[in-house]
């Protein structure tokens, strides 16, 4: 942090280190040459050499460990819709669908145009019996006729002995591939101001009432 409250990333102190290091060896090496009754001076080439070696790794470290996550959870989130007969059971449902549909089913052309709200319970497991270690709360959106594809915003609001607090989810559900990425944007209590990738995968369906999703998270800042 300089004088003023400003931040410095370590990037910008490595090169400020080098730069600074360089400025002396290269002042030195000017006094020497005009100091009266000059002697041999060694090259300044080695002092430079050597600033190389002792700063290039820690720029090296700090770029492979960008890409190891600092924390990885693998969770299931249960979503059944609510069709008119479940209502009981059911911890979504259809809030909007376009004018030739209804919001008790998903509505033809790939579900294009419905969007859903939902409160899911999240399990460690696949099974939907689990002791529910928080909810899943969001939406998503059907956003294309040609193939099943969505969009996703909700939040993990993680409530365990293991967890307290919130990850937050964004971004397009191409379902028909086998594995999705999205982005973890967020997050509150142990996972303050976290991010990185949540890879969703649907491990179960049934018929268009049922889904369960598998989702491994893998953050790359924590805090």
């Amino acid at each position: 942090m300089d004088s003023k409250g400003k931040h410095f990333t370590p990037e910008t102190l490595i090169i400020y280190a080098f730069l600074r290091n360089t400025c002396c060896l290269l002042l030195l090496h000017k006094r020497s040459r005009t100091m009266e009754g000059k002697r041999p001076t060694p090259s300044i080439l080695p002092f430079f050499l050597l600033s190389l070696l002792i700063l290039t790794p820690f720029a090296d470290c700090r770029k492979k460990r960008l890409h190891r996550p600092c924390k990885n959870l693998v969770l299931y989130f249960h979503d059944i819709v609510y069709n008119g007969k479940n209502m009981e059971n059911a911890t979504s449902a259809i809030v909007a669908a376009p004018v030739w549909a209804n919001r008790t089913a998903l509505a033809n052309l790939m579900h294009f145009g419905d969007m859903v709200v939902f409160d899911d319970p999240i399990t460690l497991d696949n099974n939907l019996h689990s002791e529910p270690v928080g909810r899943a709360q969001g939406m998503y959106l059907y956003v294309k006729k040609e193939i099943y594809t969505a969009w996703l915003a909700f939040t993990f609001v993680l409530n365990s002995t293991e967890h307290q607090g919130t990850l937050n989810f964004l971004g397009a559900d191409p379902l028909m591939n086998k594995t999705r990425d999205i982005s973890v944007v967020g997050g509150t209590g142990d996972f303050l101001m976290s991010r990185g990738i949540a890879t969703i995968m649907t491990d179960a369906y049934e018929g268009e009432v049922y889904f369960r999703l598998r989702v491994d998270i893998k953050l790359y800042e924590c805090y």
